[in-house]
């Protein structure tokens, strides 16, 4: 794993003042429009998709952005956040008419030990039920970007979390960073898309106690639990929504969630 990072990549950074590296020292950071524009498009090796001849591997263990947040209430959801502030800003609408939330955000990924995608979110306690169809506008994006369903403790590109992903593909999974700074793991029953030559109609995460479960329905049937959950406690209160991850670093993609359920109480997900 490299363990560095590029400056020309912070250059593209919209941030209030500072960044924290380390949780230690902190950076001054340049202006967006600073600089030529090969450096503010340039981003790190680590950050780079998978391709036949590049694999992406995790961040350096020291490399933080803090989010760029909206606290205005969209929808069902208090606010908005750009989790690990990507070099470029994601945005988000919501029509009322068709019940449908466009979310357009860049990213590198939402795995590894920190996140970068469009978060829209409530602050919740107690159990949960969340529920939305996901789709994606455009046929030709990157194969491994994700639309989520999410619960983390906190806005910290490196927070605790439980998350079910849509990926470009039609995959389907639960997954979950068990601690702040841990990575990722998923649980090995991935389903959907080129593996099972279905898109999922819908897809719905329930926290009940401390388990968290998948739902999933996939051609219109029933919502239905696929696999068994996980085991994951959070401090009240936390973050509950959804999100997009375009899983490249500059370049921002976007993905549709409709017909939105999200209710403060277990067994609703619908």
């Amino acid at each position: 794993m490299k363990n560095s990072f590029s400056f020309p990549y912070l250059r593209r950074v919209i941030v209030p003042s500072l960044l924290l590296v380390g949780r230690g020292a902190p950076l001054l950071l340049y202006p967006q429009t600073g600089g030529t524009a090969a450096a503010q498009s340039a981003v790190p090796d680590w950050a780079q998709p998978g391709s036949p001849t590049h694999k992406q591997i995790p961040p350096p263990a020291d490399f933080h952005r803090p989010p760029r947040t909206v606290d205005t209430a969209i929808g069902l959801f208090e606010g908005e956040s750009d989790i690990g502030s990507a070099v470029v800003p994601g945005s988000a609408t919501y029509d009322p008419s068709t019940k449908q939330y466009t979310i357009n955000s860049a990213g590198y990924n939402v795995w590894y030990t920190r996140d970068e995608f469009r978060f829209l979110w409530k602050k919740m306690s107690g159990d949960f039920s969340l529920a939305a169809d996901a789709t994606f506008p455009n046929p030709n994006g990157y194969n491994d970007r994700k639309a989520i369903l999410i619960v983390r403790q906190s806005l910290d590109d490196d927070s605790k979390e439980a998350m079910v992903a849509e990926h470009g593909t039609g995959m389907i999974h639960l997954a979950q960073r068990p601690e702040r700074g841990t990575l990722i793991t998923d649980m090995q029953y991935r389903f959907g898309g080129v593996l099972a030559k279905v898109m999922a109609k819908r897809i719905g995460l329930e926290k009940r106690s401390d388990s968290i479960a998948m739902f999933v329905s996939l051609r219109g049937e029933p919502m239905h639990q696929l696999g068994p959950p996980v085991s994951l406690h959070f401090t009240e209160p936390f973050y509950v929504g959804i999100g997009f991850c375009s899983h490249l670093p500059d370049k921002s993609d976007t993905a549709v969630l409709s017909n939105v359920v999200l209710e403060n109480s277990a067994g609703n997900v619908r």
